[in-house]
């Protein structure tokens, strides 16, 4: 199977609430809350495409989009 790769996060920043979900659920620590506690990919380079994030957001604000999507 081949590796996924990146192409891009996209957060819905007037749907995520900033309960902090996706950042725990993380591997890579790629995820952060801003300082106005909304969800920001800190680090994109580091993310391995698992999609915990996506899966766990009870708000459905995070969307991880791959190349072979």
């Amino acid at each position: 199977m081949a590796k996924l790769k990146l192409k891009e996060h996209v957060i819905n920043r007037n749907w995520c609430k900033g309960c902090g979900i996706c950042v725990h659920f993380c591997p890579k620590k790629v995820l952060e809350l801003d300082d106005e506690d909304k969800v920001a990919a800190a680090r994109p380079q580091d993310c391995i495409c698992c999609k915990l994030c996506e899966l766990r957001c009870p708000d459905l604000a995070i969307e991880i989009l791959t190349e072979q999507d």
